[in-house]
Order: C-alpha cells, then structure tokens, then sequence
C-alpha cells in the first residue's frame, strides 16, 4: 500500500525468523526503473501485481502486460484466503481490506480488450526491420521507401500502405537506383513475403487507426487513483517478436511525446515490460543501444520502467546498471547457466552481512525475495530477505462476463473499437495507376483513326497517292484473265494438227537426207 511517499511491498526478516522491517519503494525513485526477476513460480506475477497496486494508491497510472492471463484479477474485487490473512499479519500489513483497483483492458487483436493499434509509420523503419527480422540490404530497401513516403506526401498507416508503397518501387528500381542507390527487387519481394507472414499473424490488427493516444494510458480517476492499463498477451504471445516489438515502440511513444519533468514526486507512469528477454533475444546492437537510450532518458519524462524476467542475464549489462529498484525471488542451480545467473544476482546487490546472498537466492520460499530499493540521496539499500505482501485485488484471472462488464465501463470504451481507413498511400498510388491507364487508353485511341486512313494507300506521287486533302482515287478494276481450260474438241484437234506435223516434218527430213547421198 502507498503510504504517502512510498509503496509497502513487504516486511524484512530478522535474524529470529520474524518479519518487522517494512521494505518500501520510494515513490521519488520510482522513476529510477527496476527489475523483478525469479524462476517460474516464485511469485514474480504476484509481486508485479502489489506494485501495481500501490502505484495505483498513489496516483500513478500503470501500463503491464497479462501474459498468462492471471494478472487480470487486479480489476476485481480481492477474495482473500486464511493463508492470505496470516501472510498480512505476518508482514504487519494492517488493515487488510481487499480491494478493485480501476482497469482498462487492451488487446491488440480487440478480443479480450479495447483494440490498440500503431501506424506503420510511428513503428518507423528500425522497429520494422527488427520484427520482420530483415537483414541490413532489406531494411536498407525499407528505409529508402520510408523516405519516398515522406517526400511524396503517402500516409503509410496499414500494412497494405507499405505494400502498395513497394510494388510502386518495384516499377520505378532504376528511378529509384538514381537517387539512393541500388533497389533489388529480389530484397522487396523477401520484405513482401515478411509482410504477408506478419499478416496471417495478426499484424493487420495492430496497423492502422485509430492509433493509440499515450493520453489514454496516463489517465486517473476522480478519486485520485491511478489507472491500470492491462494489456492482454496470452494470445500475442504466440508471436513473441510482435510482443516485444509493440512494447518497445511504446516505450519509444513514450519518450518522444511525454514532456521534461526532472525528477518528480512521484512518476507520472509506471511501465512493466514482463517476459522482457523477448526484447533481447538475438537483438542486434543497434537495437539494444536504442533500449538503452530509452531506458537512460525517459527517466526525466517521469516513466518507471520495471522489466520482470526470469533471469538477470537476459538484460544487457548496460540496461542492467540503470536498474535502481530490484525484487529477486528464488532462482535454481542445477545447471552452470543457473549457478552463473545466481553468482550474477547477489553481485548486483549492497551486501548484508547477516546473510550470504548467493546461497540465499536458491533457498527462497514462493512469495520472498531479496529487495533492495534505492534510499535517500538514490543510493541503493542494503538487501534484505523479505516476504511480500499478499495483494488487495483478486489472485488469478477475471470471468468473461466481468471483463465485458469492465470494457463497457471503461473510459476509452467506443473510441478504438472501430477501424479508420482513411485515404492514404494505398488509395493515392492505386488512383495513380488508373489515371495512367486511362491515359494511355486516350493515347491508344487518339493514334488509331490517322493509321486507319493510311492503311492500304500508295504514298509515293504518281502511284495512287495524291497531294494532302484530295480526295482518294480508286483502284481500277484488274482484266479478267482467259481461261486455261480446254474443251474436248479444242483437245482433239490440237492432237491431229500435232500428229500431221509430225509427219510432214518426218517426210521432209528423208527427202533432204535423200538428196544429200544421192550427190555424193
């Protein structure tokens, strides 16, 4: 419970077994990030849920994501247990009131949720590149048709804005080769694909408008509490790379619309990013100093961002330095990767010399952990073995019938539910298109009457063809040719006049043969 200026998050544990030293996350510091980390089951999902809470008690609105779907009891009434009873009186949480915490519910495939959605171009280039997991020649290609979209004044808001966008490039590579260099179009048919894959999954949910306003997560009641923005994510898990992409532009919205605040009282928004190894996972090196920029500015915007993970190493050393506020519940040994991340968790920590960190950790109970928040001047404290309280809300997952009943009350409720296709790059480049069809059609027939006119004409003076403008002259009509067909009495007398020639010719041939050997 926030208790003016800080947020009780359980009691420490005395050399006796007892537990009477409040642990607190000053809410001045809250700002300064933190990481809650432990093996699956120790209590991590119910640690981020008493946070949340106070965050929530204290005037500060909240954005998580519900992985397993157990996180949404936090919009319901508490319904606490004997177990739970003991565990309040054990930490001297008093009084123990169960409590409904106000909840929004977002969803990114508008299921179990409002729909959140982002443009194609506030993802930008880089976040893009990353979740269509492109090599650097294809994001090279994405980035030139960024560029192009922005000269050309085209609205890339859905993922079909880009496709049009890239078939548009495809037919002017060599235009395009000119101005910023080789366009494949071997590299846009792969990001094509890689679009149509992001399609099938669900990313055509996630594109478009209306897209989220950062206002929308910042908001408070009239009572004064914080709201808790609840982004379901069992379903958007099953593509871990769109998870940790949305979350990580949110975090990029986050830092470039939010003002300077410096160091405030209290944050104005407290961020946990769960499963936050996703972010990291064969990241490349661009993308992390990008993280780590977010994560080292957004401080003096007034956002907390508490990443909650299983393992220490899944944060990058230079994410894991800025980390001021940690929660670390048991962790297990069996492997050298395990006895790595243990011997790399009690070294983050200000050493108590009641205890020795390392062997503490593996011998954790579920619901304790080792808590170390930062003290007056920022300085860290010394850790202390601590059992968190039990939470206000309800443990475990809200009914169907009672996340309808909570989206309908909602504040957001009816301003994204519906989709806006406005007119953009796609509608501009398909009118694009028709108009230069239309106007090759007009071209086409416009040309089709003067090469009618000419067809079959002599062009040459004197041989048929006349000066321009005189009338055509016409052909005239050829003779008809004679017959070669004979009758039979033409056949019977050419064959008797043949025959009589024969024979003259014969007889004449004799006589003069005759006349000659006669006169020698």
């Amino acid at each position: 419970m926030a208790d003016g200026d800080s947020i009780f998050i359980g009691a420490s544990r005395k050399p006796d077994d007892s537990y009477n030293r409040p642990e607190q996350l000053l809410l001045k510091y809250g700002n300064r990030h933190g990481l809650v980390t432990g093996a699956t089951g120790t209590g991590k999902t119910v640690t981020l849920q008493v946070m949340a809470e106070g965050f929530s008690l204290a005037g500060v609105p909240v954005f998580c994501a519900d992985v397993k779907g157990d996180l949404s009891g936090i919009g319901a009434m508490g319904q606490p247990n004997d177990a739970m009873r003991k565990r309040a009186e054990d930490v001297q949480f008093s009084p123990y009131e169960p409590r409904q915490f106000p909840t929004i519910f977002w969803d990114l495939f508008g299921e179990k949720g409002h729909p959140i959605r982002a443009t194609v171009s506030e993802m930008g280039p880089l976040l893009l590149a990353r979740l269509l997991d492109m090599t650097d020649a294809q994001e090279g290609v994405l980035n030139i048709a960024f560029k192009l979209a922005d000269e050309e004044g085209l609205l890339l808001l859905d993922l079909k804005d880009l496709q049009a966008l890239l078939a548009n490039m495809a037919t002017r590579d060599k235009e395009i080769a000119a101005r910023y260099g080789l366009v494949s179009k071997a590299s846009i048919g792969v990001i094509q694909r890689a679009l149509l894959v992001l399609e099938t999954q669900g990313g055509n949910h996630f594109f478009g408008e209306p897209a989220l306003r950062i206002p929308d997560i910042m908001r408070t009641t009239p009572d004064g509490r914080g709201m808790i923005n609840v982004l379901a994510a069992d379903k958007l898990m099953m593509n871990p790379r769109l998870y940790a992409t949305f979350l990580l532009w949110l975090m990029s919205e986050l830092f470039e619309e939010l003002p300077e605040v410096g160091d405030p009282e209290k944050p104005r928004l407290a961020f946990f990013f769960d499963e936050a190894h996703l972010l990291f996972d064969d990241a490349p090196k661009v993308l992390v100093e990008r993280v780590e920029q977010v994560v080292r500015l957004i401080r003096s915007k007034g956002v907390g961002i508490y990443f909650v993970t299983q393992n220490p190493l899944d944060i990058p050393e230079s994410v894991l330095a800025q980390l001021g506020n940690r929660v670390q519940h048991a962790l297990r040994a069996y492997t050298p990767r395990e006895q790595k991340a243990v011997r790399t968790a009690a070294e983050t920590f200000r050493p108590n010399p009641d205890f020795d960190c390392a062997t503490v950790i593996t011998n954790l109970g579920v619901g304790e952990a080792l808590v170390s928040t930062l003290e007056a001047k920022a300085v860290p404290s010394m850790v202390q073995r601590t059992l968190i309280r039990p939470p206000l809300s309800r443990m475990g997952p809200i009914t169907d019938a009672e996340r309808a009943v909570s989206m309908t009350m909602s504040p957001v409720s009816g301003q994204y539910d519906r989709t806006v296709d406005r007119e953009s790059a796609y509608e501009v480049l398909q009118k694009r298109a028709t108009d230069a069809m239309a106007k090759e059609a007009r071209a086409s027939e416009a040309e089709a009457p003067a090469q009618a006119g000419t067809r079959g004409r002599w062009t040459l003076p004197d041989f048929g063809g006349g000066e321009s403008g005189s009338a055509p002259q016409t052909r005239r009509a050829p003779a008809q040719r004679a017959s070669n067909r004979q009758t039979v009495a033409e056949a019977a007398i050419k064959s008797v006049v043949r025959s009589v020639g024969s024979q003259v010719g014969r007889a004449l041939v004799r006589g003069i043969l005759g006349s000659l050997k006669k006169g020698f």
